[in-house]
């Protein structure tokens, strides 16, 4: 058996493409663009490799962005008072508002985070959002979440009274993506199970014993916890889904969760690293960026 690869990159430029006339109609009718304001602390070589991306999928959609970098010795305080000045459009007007992670050690990130408005919370990280989200009735769903939901049903991957396990419980990917997979169908979910909703959903973290044991069991194993081949071909059950969403750097190159080739003998769909997961994570921040203007101008 060879996986059947799934790509995030091809999948990632047609959601761009439609998004690209939804951006155009939205600004024929109010006269201005959907903008992105990202706040950018330190000079973490990864971080600020993000932002470029983001920064070109905007202008590929042809709506605009701006970085804001602030010294890696800002307090707390002094990313709360610029958070609140982004919000009140004092650096131009701010659809979005993204504060790229991680931040330095010393910076309570709940803080920052909870600073952003949750209308503008394109991340989908503020309390209220994921309130929101637990309620099933979602506004801002975590990029890389949406961007997982959106490779396995485009896939048609069944998620339908299958069994998720995830391995990672953050809230940047574990939680939301647990709440997502397990919602109930939402109005036009497609009858043969491939939804993206419906399943069983088991988290696994660092306190699971016997991880394996877990992992054996999935349907469709999602692996998000940045350790470089976590996932080995005997953790995978013949045919499963798996879902990469680590991003580490080993010996110079990008590398996921799970190691790779091994995997991709025994899986029945493999996302890889990179090209898997993360040009989705980037497509759905935009996705949300537009919503959230349309939201601001009373179209959402």
């Amino acid at each position: 058996m060879t996986a059947q690869m799934l790509d995030g990159r091809a999948l990632a430029g047609r959601i761009e493409a439609s998004l690209r006339g939804e951006v155009d109609t939205f600004a024929g009718m109010f006269r201005r663009k959907p903008r992105l304001v990202v706040v950018l602390v330190g000079d973490v070589a990864a971080s600020a490799s993000y932002v470029k991306s983001k920064a070109a999928a905007a202008a590929r959609l042809g709506m605009d962005s701006a970085v804001i970098p602030v010294a890696a010795t800002a307090t707390t305080a002094d990313l709360v008072a610029l958070v609140g000045s982004i919000a009140r459009d004092e650096h131009g007007h701010a659809d979005g508002i993204l504060v790229q992670l991680p931040l330095p050690p010393h910076v309570d990130q709940v803080a920052v985070l909870d600073a952003v408005p949750p209308d503008r919370d394109v991340d989908g990280f503020h309390p209220e959002n994921a309130g929101l989200l637990s309620q099933g009735r979602p506004r801002f769903i975590p990029c890389t979440a949406a961007g997982v939901q959106r490779m396995l049903i485009d896939a048609a991957i069944p998620t339908a009274g299958r069994h998720v396990v995830i391995v990672g419980r953050s809230d940047i990917v574990g939680k939301p993506l647990a709440l997502l997979l397990a919602q109930r169908p939402p109005p036009g979910c497609p009858a043969d199970g491939a939804g993206g909703c419906d399943a069983t959903v088991t988290i696994c973290h660092s306190r699971s014993g016997d991880l394996g044991r877990f992992t054996r069991e999935a349907d469709i194993l999602v692996a998000a916890v940045g350790k470089p081949g976590l996932i080995t071909a005997p953790m995978v059950r013949p045919g499963a889904a798996v879902i990469d969403v680590g991003i580490n750097r080993v010996d110079g190159r990008l590398v996921g969760d799970v190691d790779a080739g091994p995997v991709a003998e025994v899986a029945g769909w493999l996302s890889p690293v990179p090209g898997g997961v993360g040009p989705m994570t980037v497509a759905m921040l935009m996705a949300n960026t537009l919503l959230a203007a349309e939201l601001r101008l009373g179209r959402g």
